[in-house]
């Protein structure tokens, strides 16, 4: 133990002090092999930080270590004021779907208050999940990497996560949550595997991302105000989307959102609003798409309100979501369809100040086009293709 103390204040002279007391995994005995389980070191480890009266670091060094359980850091019982998770090595899920697959989250964390992830990797090991979907047999829907719920203050930079078997970071029931400097990466092919998903949360700000993945880059759920993206890079991916909403009758719904400098290579879609095509009293306002570029991209802009998969339990209906207020400013480059801005709205609650301005999209270098249907707007600036708004 004298030994392994020395070893972590060596590591880090800065930090020695007792104002900020550094937790290393190792020193609770998890194995950085990538073999060995090391579920039980880590939640030691953070229980250990959690009891901390100081500012704390769960430290997670170099080397690969696996974690074959669900983790759950909860929060209700910290005392200090922040605990700082950093990871200078790789987390890494069992390659056997099986073992998380029906889990829910894979690193969960629960009613916290000032915890900050810093750096490492996220390996969930998604492909034998992924293979089990495309061969049609029963499988688990598969397992979130990391989760944030019902937490507060909360800040992630320098983190990849890679490979994730469902939803790669899902932020739920949050304030104030800052995500920066965040690398995720997935193949095109995998299946509901979303970068980044916001739910229920205010005041929430995604920066200096790349998200590659089989999903939506960001998608933004019912219940999310206050919600700031700048500076992402998407594809491949489905794009940047609000929603889907309206799945439920009695929904919240999304509110002053804003999207600028963005870029979009090879995406399914650009900007995207998306609803169910059922009653509902969910709603869209007050967003801005701002400075966007796209690249080859099928979808540039495009409202979807007729969103009902497999025709199941919403066919010949209207979409209950009212969406208002939203602005595409700057939106210039390539589509890969003819159909370059396209507004499908509700015929029961049509869209309303619709604002194009400043857009400039092509399609093989020649005339692309916007398709309308029950879409309310204006334009200003030059806009090609022609806008079809009333």
């Amino acid at each position: 133990m004298v030994f392994s103390l020395f070893f972590v204040i060596f590591l880090f002279p800065a930090q020695s002090s007792a104002s900020n007391i550094i937790y290393s995994v190792t020193n609770y005995g998890a194995k950085p092999d990538g073999v060995t389980d090391s579920s039980k070191a880590f939640s030691s480890a953070w229980a250990a930080a959690c009891a901390s009266a100081t500012s704390s670091t769960l430290y997670v060094p170099a080397g690969t270590f696996l974690i074959s359980s669900a983790m759950v850091f909860s929060g209700k019982t910290c005392k200090g004021s922040s605990i700082t998770f950093r990871i200078d090595g790789t987390i890494l899920a069992p390659s056997d779907y099986r073992i998380l697959g029906s889990s829910g989250t894979w690193l969960s964390f629960q009613s916290v208050n000032g915890v900050s992830i810093s750096g490492g990797i996220l390996n969930g090991q998604g492909s034998s999940l992924w293979a089990c979907k495309a061969s049609g047999k029963s499988c688990p829907a598969g397992v979130t990497t990391l989760g944030f719920s019902n937490s507060n203050n909360v800040a992630i930079s320098g983190l990849m996560s890679k490979n994730s078997q469902l939803y790669h970071i899902v932020i739920n029931g949050c304030k104030n949550v800052q995500v920066q400097d965040v690398k995720v990466t997935a193949p095109s092919t995998s299946p509901n595997t979303d970068g980044i998903h916001v739910e229920q949360s205010s005041i929430v700000s995604i920066s200096n991302t790349q998200i590659s993945t089989g999903d939506d880059c960001v998608s933004i759920g019912p219940g999310t105000s206050g919600l700031w993206i700048e500076n992402v890079a998407c594809g491949p991916g489905h794009g940047i989307s609000i929603g889907s909403l309206g799945k439920a009758q009695n929904e919240q719904g999304v509110q002053n959102v804003t999207v600028k400098t963005v870029t979009f290579t090879g995406s399914q879609n650009g900007v995207r609003i998306k609803s169910w095509a059922r009653s509902s009293t969910s709603f869209v306002k007050n967003v801005l798409f701002q400075h966007a570029s796209m690249v080859n991209v099928q979808n540039p802009i495009i409202i979807d309100q007729n969103y009902c998969p497999d025709n199941n339990g919403c066919p010949h209906q209207a979409s209950g979501v009212r969406i208002s207020n939203i602005k595409y400013q700057d939106i210039h480059g390539s589509s890969a369809t003819e159909v370059a801005v396209n507004f499908d709205c509700s015929s029961k609650y049509p869209c309303s100040n619709i604002m194009l301005e400043d857009v400039n999209l092509s399609y093989k270098k020649q005339g692309a086009r916007s398709t309308c249907a029950n879409a309310d707007g204006s334009t200003s600036g030059v806009v090609e293709p022609s806008s079809c708004l009333k």
